[in-house]
């Protein structure tokens, strides 16, 4: 655990959206409950964004390191998604997720790809986007973050035209990612089966097409879940 943790009359606190537990709703746990901490603040604003209320003049509550503990003890899961906003931009966020992995939690981190990773502990499970020219923040990517994603991290490509899947391809093709990659839809944007047609037709064997399962099981605009 990080030697920066001590508790003092100070202590961290974290600029909370919400915090709620739920189903992964995609990436490599999708269908298994877990305990969710969204933080407030983003430092991108993708055009397709399904949770400005997190970044664009965010309501949240400051909470410290160790009531947010409290909370996630007190649900029974060890499955534990950082997620925003944009998680790596929270001041302190390393002592909370070196806090967690010492009290055996499995950590997410949901982060946008513009952000360096190379300081995640690599017990942590990193998903990292790639975002595409549809979002209109392809110029912020950090293309270096993908040769340090490994076996169980995910990089993902939320597609939403023809173009993104094109750009998607010349990534993988590029770089060869090691790890496992997700192509999203944009919901409302395009038909997943034209995602699959593209990765079959243009040999993307090694990638899988994810629906987010939220969207499924609630409403588009649900929160909370």
């Amino acid at each position: 655990m990080s030697d920066l943790y001590i508790k003092s009359e100070n202590p961290i606190k974290f600029n909370v959206v919400e915090k709620f537990v739920s189903i992964e709703g995609e990436g490599i746990r999708s269908g298994y409950p877990a305990v969710f901490v969204r933080f407030a603040g983003c430092n991108l604003s993708c055009s397709w964004c399904d949770t400005k209320y997190a970044n664009e003049n965010p309501q949240y509550e400051q909470i410290g390191i160790d009531a947010l503990l409290d909370f996630i003890l007190s649900t029974g899961i060890k499955r534990v998604t950082l997620t925003g906003g944009e998680p790596l931009i929270q001041p302190h966020i390393y002592i909370l997720i070196d806090r967690l992995i010492y009290e055996g939690f499995e950590v997410n981190i949901e982060t946008n790809g513009s952000v360096s990773i190379k300081h995640v502990p690599r017990d942590a499970i990193i998903t990292m986007d790639y975002k595409c020219p549809s979002s209109g923040m392809e110029d912020r990517m950090i293309v270096d973050n993908i040769s340090l994603l490994g076996q169980k991290d995910v990089l993902k490509f939320v597609v939403g035209t023809y173009e993104d899947l094109k750009t998607a391809e010349r990534i993988i093709k590029t770089f060869k990612p090691r790890c496992n990659i997700f192509f999203s839809p944009v919901f409302g944007m395009i038909k997943p089966a034209e995602i699959v047609k593209f990765l079959i037709e243009n040999k993307l064997f090694d990638t899988r097409v994810q629906i987010q399962l939220h969207k499924i099981i609630w409403s588009e605009n649900t929160r909370g879940v």
